[in-house]
């Protein structure tokens, strides 16, 4: 039996796909060959339909199975019709899109089957017996009518074959992303934000008569230590790990271990995620011990209001500040993560997560826009808003260019004028020195009206950049947009091969 799966990834950064890593390692141990178009024109391979024609049938498939991402699910859709005029091989459709919604998907044409939930037993399954009907995970058609199926109980992930990176063309991958390599040493999250899949994939497991006891599972030690060995053995260029990880720093008793193992088999640093409400002094110390270099924390909002009533983030800006704090004590270069534009956020509320990011003095921080994934409480928010332009969202494929949202106008505009220059309006309140030329900067922009924005935004940026050269002339602390354009880096950092 073989199985392409096809990866679109558009216009969008270069990913690493863990579900068809797990899941190309799963069914290769059973005898099963896998293949992979991995779709993302910064690794050489565009939305081609006459390549992936020729790819398809090169490689005579006997199912093909997409892995979908909500931004990325029209371009799905259109590549599944395509290979309809030419093939009938059964199309399946996997991917954290369609566990968020897996009966709208079934109902297309294009599509003939769907794999909601962890794939790796399912997909297996299916390719040895052919017959989708009572196959735990999977959907399939009958009579026109969608019939999913139960949910299996969850998978002791330490019991998975290694995951496999063969299939993609990894060193390409490496080099694409200047030696940023991820890693996932887990799979789950103790938290419910509206916004992530977690809580769905709770309540359909629940659904599914499963207790969520066994949904924050891990490697071990031992395992992630042999795959850091595979890594730097297989693979040149390797500048940085990334784990990739909900909370990379939950397990504490883990994270003891691993960070004794870690530094007797490299000297490579990493990078991982925390959670501001419960990073200690400890965890910091054994981060930096076992060489971590940058700690991610998602802080979303400097609202406590937003953070509570729309994204379920339960900390205040002191467990923010705190953890910053800690961190900073123990060398830990910091990365805050923010959104913009979410449901009934003010210009007061933006504000105040500039005001956060300007207290805090993050080493780095990333912006992205609110977008609203189908079938999160999130999407349900937004939905009772009236504040999504739905036919704009259609069209999406990233959340750092556009958004779909509608806050009203001046809401709209304060968005577009911050999604712009957030180094500089952060820079205007540090209260560092040197920074008088941003503050004055920015109370000319906030008194701009949309008209004046729009015929003055590019000499504004070419104004930021000129100030951006005064303050390194003066040995002023102060942010730039780095590495990509939703990113702000402290102009302290000198390492130039890390964009984590």
């Amino acid at each position: 039996m073989r199985i392409l799966f096809i990866y679109p990834n558009i216009n969008t950064q270069v990913g690493f796909n863990y579900g068809i890593s797990y899941i190309s390692g799963f069914l290769k141990a059973r005898g099963i060959e896998t293949g992979l178009l991995n779709i993302n024109e910064k690794l050489g391979y565009p939305l081609d339909m006459g390549r992936i024609k020729r790819d398809v049938l090169d490689f005579r498939p006997d199912i093909i199975g997409f892995s979908v991402l909500t931004t990325q699910y029209k371009y799905a859709l259109e590549i599944a019709r395509d290979i309809k005029t030419y093939s009938d091989v059964p199309i399946l459709f996997g991917g954290i899109h369609v566990t968020m919604d897996p009966v709208e998907t079934l109902m297309h044409d294009e599509v003939n089957l769907i794999s909601i939930g962890e794939g790796e037993e399912a997909v297996a399954e299916l390719l040895e017996r052919g017959d989708p009907r009572g196959i735990a995970n999977i959907g399939r058609k009958e009579n026109g009518r969608p019939v999913i199926e139960p949910l299996r109980p969850y998978r002791d992930i330490a019991a998975l074959p290694f995951k496999d990176y063969e299939i993609f063309d990894f060193q390409a991958m490496i080099d694409a992303k200047d030696g940023w390599v991820g890693l996932t040493a887990s799979r789950g999250c103790p938290f419910r934000c509206t916004y992530c899949l977690n809580h769905k994939i709770i309540e359909i497991y629940k659904e599914s008569g499963h207790l969520p006891r066994g949904y924050i599972r891990r490697h071990t030690v031992d395992q992630m230590i042999s795959e850091v060995e595979y890594l730097l053995n297989r693979y040149s260029g390797i500048k940085m790990f990334i784990f990739d990880d909900d909370i990379f720093t939950f397990d504490k008793a883990w994270l003891r271990e691993f960070s004794e193992r870690y530094r007797s088999v490299t000297d490579m640093s990493f990078v991982c995620n925390a959670h501001a409400r419960i990073f200690d002094e400890e965890t910091a110390h054994l981060l930096k011990n076992a060489g971590c270099r940058i700690v991610k924390f998602g802080i979303e909002s400097g609202s406590d209001r937003i953070r509570r009533k729309v994204l379920g983030r339960y900390m205040t800006n002191k467990h923010i500040e705190d953890a910053f704090a800690i961190a900073d004590k123990h060398g830990l270069h910091t990365s805050a993560f923010v959104m913009l534009g979410l449901p009934y956020e003010t210009i007061g509320d933006i504000r105040e997560t500039i005001d956060l990011l300007a207290a805090i003095k993050p080493g780095r921080f990333r912006w992205s826009l609110f977008f609203p994934f189908v079938g999160t409480k999130a999407y349900s928010i937004a939905c009772s808003s009236g504040q999504i332009d739905m036919e704009d969202m259609k069209k999406l494929d990233n959340f750092t260019d556009e958004t779909c949202m509608r806050l009203g106008p001046d809401v709209d505009l304060y968005c577009d004028k911050v999604k712009s220059l957030l180094c500089a309006f952060v820079n205007a309140r540090t209260g560092l020195e040197h920074t008088e030329g941003f503050r004055h900067l920015i109370e000319e922009i906030e008194n701009m009206d949309e008209k004046t924005w729009r015929e003055k935004k590019e000499s504004v940026l070419k104004t930021v950049e000129k100030l951006n050269e005064e303050m390194e002339k003066s040995g002023g602390l102060h942010y730039t947009v780095r590495y990509n354009p939703f990113m702000g880096v402290r102009s302290d950092w000198k390492d130039d091969s890390i964009s984590a």
